[in-house]
């Protein structure tokens, strides 16, 4: 197992020139940069070599994708650790704390460790101005080059190419789909954000892609770089039973390899069909007692998370996008309830709100829209008129999720259930307010 950053940073000296709390110190690095994002490698890879990180020896996967990368990583993490592999996971965004972005064997890593690495690199930066993600993606790498881990695996935060994270080679890049998002940034349809999500992938390693109809864009990349590329339904896939389900794929020499009589995950099936295709590639020689009580024991915040209230069952899930809240319709549709679905939804002004109201207007029954604050956020005036534009019934406007949830729990009968989506701003207000009432 690899070594505790914690215990590596045992004794690290603050000075008093910075801050002294993990608060103070997100407060200084939001305001460093004049713009939330930045893309570009230049200034973070200036600064990673001034800190001559060392990653080891591990495997390490790079994921990028519109939807499905979270619970990709998380299946995959599970999967390893149960194996008695160590691990060092880096995710964004985070819902209540900034420590969730960065995990060693599964635990957050602590305030203080993530104090002194922003020490570390306000001391190597000197006049670079890096951005809120690239401290963070920096701190990330600072904590896995001290455990060592077997196995590092790092989500990216916008697009690919030019997203910070892409400064670590990759002995596997994956993407797990391809759908319209954050178009001011990577381009208005499938082939340009293809494009952009396929410069993770390296000259001659392996590649990954769950989107069984990706763009020919990003098959063109893969070519280019003569990386052997597997497209899920093409080179391998996820077959459903009716209380499991069963796995073909291949080998690291390209020989049929598969799974079969597996446990059905909490996250999406999908997802899982990419992490043992990954693992077949990786050639971590995981056995399958190992792979089954992975994928069983593999929980995700915000994404699928389901939570038993004193009125009825809860589920929280992100779903910013319409690929992603197509899969909860579906998902929906999938599990009736003998009464009705509440949602709870909040959402940013530069999301296709129409598109992920359409797709989840079928599935419920009675709207609670929330206003978001910030120059992004919607407010729930403005949203509630989308909702009835689609043929949603409003219940009324909420100025905070909090209201919001708090009406659709009032209004429960037996029977019935809450969903809360629409942003990772909405799922996040609604664990803080349960966890507060908790």
């Amino acid at each position: 197992m690899g070594v505790r950053v914690d215990a590596l940073c045992n004794g690290y000296k603050m000075h008093s020139e910075f801050p002294a709390t993990l608060e103070a110190w997100l407060e200084r690095i939001e305001a460093c940069h004049p713009s939330e994002i930045e893309l570009g490698l230049d200034r973070i890879r200036t600064v990673a070599e001034r800190l001559s990180i060392d990653l080891g020896a591990g495997k390490r996967v790079l994921i990028a994708g519109t939807n499905g990368k979270g619970s990709t990583a998380t299946m995959l993490e599970s999967i390893a650790r149960s194996a008695g592999l160590s691990t060092g996971l880096y995710t964004s965004p985070h819902f209540l704390r900034y420590n969730e972005r960065i995990r060693l064997n599964g635990d957050e890593v602590s305030d203080a460790v993530l104090c002194a690495q922003f020490e570390r690199i306000e001391r190597a930066r000197g006049d670079i101005a890096l951005t809120y993600f690239e401290y963070g993606t920096l701190a990330a790498l600072l904590c896995f080059a001290q455990a060592q881990a077997d196995l590092l695996l790092l989500e990216v935060g916008l697009g690919g190419r030019l997203d910070a994270v892409n400064i670590v080679d990759c002995d596997l890049a994956i993407v797990t789909t391809v759908a319209l998002d954050h178009t001011d940034w990577l381009g208005d349809d499938r082939e340009q954000i293809g494009r952009e999500k396929a410069g993770i992938m390296r000259a001659g390693k392996p590649a990954l892609c769950g989107d069984a109809e990706p763009p020919q864009s990003l098959l063109e990349h893969a070519r280019a770089l003569h990386a052997p590329l597997l497209v899920r339904e093409r080179d391998y896939r996820a077959v459903q039973r009716d209380s499991g389900w069963d796995w073909q794929g291949v080998d690291a020499n390209g020989q049929p390899l598969s799974h079969t009589e597996l446990p059905l995950p909490s996250l999406p099936l999908v997802n899982a069909a990419t992490v043992l295709q990954a693992l077949a590639l990786l050639e971590l020689n995981i056995p399958r007692q190992a792979l089954v009580a992975g994928l069983q024991h593999a929980r995700m915040t915000g994404r699928m998370q389901q939570i038993a209230l004193a009125e009825g069952p809860c589920i929280l899930d992100v779903a910013h996008n319409p690929e992603a809240a197509a899969y909860i319709a579906r998902w929906l549709e999938r599990a009736p309830v003998a009464g009705r679905t509440h949602l709870v939804v909040g959402m940013l002004s530069d999301k296709d709100i129409a598109q992920v109201i359409r797709q989840l207007q079928p599935q419920i029954e009675h709207w609670y829209p929330a206003t978001l604050g910030g120059p992004r956020g919607t407010t729930a005036a403005a949203l509630a008129e989308r909702i009835e534009a689609c043929g949603g019934a409003v219940v009324a406007r909420y100025d905070s999720v909090r209201s919001a949830l708090a009406a659709a729990r009032a209004a429960m009968t037996p029977g019935d259930r809450i969903l809360v989506a629409g942003s990772f701003l909405t799922v996040a207000a609604a664990l803080e307010s349960l966890e507060q009432e908790r």
